[in-house]
């Protein structure tokens, strides 16, 4: 399933620098049960993005949304 990821971070820190908000998106190809994980994850892990994004050491409110893509077909 081809689907968008849009993470949106407010007031964060990277290396010593302040940024009031970083909005990052991509398309990848994940099946729905790589879905429920990364989703379950994000809910439960404490520092999940400070734990996995090299040089962020604060990130204050952060949301993940992701959303199903249609392919389009050649008419």
């Amino acid at each position: 399933m081809k689907v968008k990821f849009v993470l949106t971070m407010d007031d964060l820190v990277v290396g010593d620098r302040r940024i009031d908000q970083l909005v990052l998106d991509w398309e990848s190809e994940i099946d729905q049960n790589e879905i429920l994980m990364l989703s379950h994850e994000w809910i439960t892990s404490r520092n999940f993005l400070t734990q996995r994004m090299v040089g962020l050491t604060r990130v204050g409110e952060s949301s993940l949304t992701i959303e199903p893509l249609e392919e389009t077909e050649d008419a």
